[in-house]
């Protein structure tokens, strides 16, 4: 028997923004399946057929490039016998260098192991269309962008099930050139058989039988960041985190402002917040998951105050009603907790999970003092375990037996063979009742 044979996919009616969608109810299953397993990826959007535009304007070669890299690495105050970088990539008949992008391998590696693990559906963290999103001001026709970088890594999981669907978020690169190419890749998707975005780039959706269901909610963090005003501050040498006001007082703290297009309109962002806390709230299914692009925590060592204006906005919901929170954004493989001590949990019940999974094309490294620090400092966080400067997914499975989330971490080697490297399974017990 199949997979599809053996699947139970019931989706809902859907919160809000969206309705239900046909792509997950034509099939007739035959047989429930009591446990959830999916695949969730994400920052999978990168080739080096479409380079950052300073990588052309400003060509370095391959010594060059590593020195760059090494350089901005000590700026941050990173150890030195810490640093590593991406596989290199030469543009042909030229000495320039770029980054080797992994999403090719990434997809063949998770259709690998779907050949073995159940995977019925797939999550998609943002970040889709490097470096600019759709209408990006680069000549290229948008279709074959969309084709070449969202589709054509994932193929070989749609030969192998032609009706898995693949569940997408919004990341900053994809907003990165206007709101028309945010529109561009929704109603890209709502043309394709195998991915699903809801038209205001958040929505929810249900998978599972009723009593042994979950119910997704798909945050668009970008939007929420935008919404707020808040400051970059560096870090410290030794790795912990700098003083605000100081920071601003001596010119070293950067105000972010996002480009105008990114900005709500007609406080689509607190509508967003109050869509998530009203819908979570009502939600009748027995598991309930949150992602986004955005993370919450992390040990990358430049996203951490985003992580500290999201987790305002979004702890004390997720805190009180949901099962696990799931990211991408840093392009490497982490695993956390909040013990949520800091904000009302309600009827919650053991650690929030925190899943980062962004290394489905790109590599970053840890930064091991900030790392440190964190722990030092925030006795409600926890770091469980961490993967850098690899190319790599994860598979979550909902345990309707032993009622546990259960979270597994694959890497896949520099040599794009596709081949499937286990690094670590975890299990969390159900926290919402």
């Amino acid at each position: 028997m199949n997979k599809l044979s053996t699947l139970c996919i019931a989706l809902s009616a859907c919160l809000g923004t969206v309705g239900c969608t046909s792509k997950t109810t034509d099939a007739t299953p035959t047989a429930a399946v009591s446990n959830i397993e999916f695949l969730a990826f994400g920052d999978g959007g990168y080739h080096v057929d479409y380079p950052k535009t300073k990588h052309i304007s400003n060509p370095k070669n391959e010594q060059q490039f590593i020195a760059a890299e090494l350089a901005d690495w000590l700026e941050d105050y990173r150890p030195r016998d810490e640093f590593d970088h991406a596989p290199i990539y030469i543009y042909p008949d030229t000495d320039i260098a770029t980054e080797q992008g992994g999403a090719q391998a990434v997809g063949i590696a998770m259709a690998k192991l779907c050949e073995s693990k159940n995977c019925q559906f797939a999550i998609q963290l943002g970040d889709n269309v490097y470096p600019d999103g759709a209408d990006a001001d680069d000549g290229k026709d948008d279709q074959k962008r969309l084709y070449d970088l969202v589709y054509a890594p994932l193929e070989p999981l749609f030969l192998a099930d032609p009706n898995l669907v693949v569940y997408s978020a919004l990341g900053n690169h994809d907003w990165k050139s206007s709101r028309k190419g945010v529109a561009l890749q929704t109603q890209w998707m709502a043309q394709q058989p195998n991915f699903f975005m809801g038209e205001n780039g958040y929505y929810s959706y249900k998978m599972g039988e009723p009593g042994n269901d979950v119910e997704f909610f798909v945050l668009d963090t970008n939007m929420l960041l935008a919404g707020q005003t808040f400051y970059e501050v560096p870090l410290n040498p030794d790795g912990s985190e700098g003083d605000l006001q100081q920071a601003i007082e001596s010119g070293t703290a950067e105000l972010e402002i996002h480009d105008e297009h990114e900005g709500p309109q007609n406080g689509e962002d607190l509508a967003q917040l109050t869509w998530l806390e009203q819908g979570i709230t009502s939600s009748t299914a027995k598991w309930k998951l949150v992602y986004g692009h955005h993370i919450l925590w992390s040990i990358g060592g430049t996203k951490y105050s985003e992580g500290h204006v999201l987790r305002k906005l979004l702890m004390p919901t997720l805190c009180k009603y949901a099962d696990g929170y799931i990211a991408g954004h840093e392009h490497d493989l982490e695993l956390l907790t909040d013990d949520c001590s800091k904000f009302d949990s309600g009827n919650s019940i053991g650690k929030l999970p925190l899943i980062i999974s962004g290394a489905a094309s790109k590599m970053r490294g840890t930064h091991t003092p900030f790392a440190q620090y964190q722990e030092r400092q925030y006795p409600e966080y926890d770091l469980l375990w961490s993967k850098s400067f690899v190319w790599g997914f994860s598979h979550i499975n909902l345990d309707n037996q032993a009622n546990k989330l259960g979270v597994s971490f694959y890497t896949t080697p520099r040599d794009l063979s596709g081949k499937v490297i286990e690094e670590g399974h975890f299990s969390f017990a159900k926290r919402t009742r």
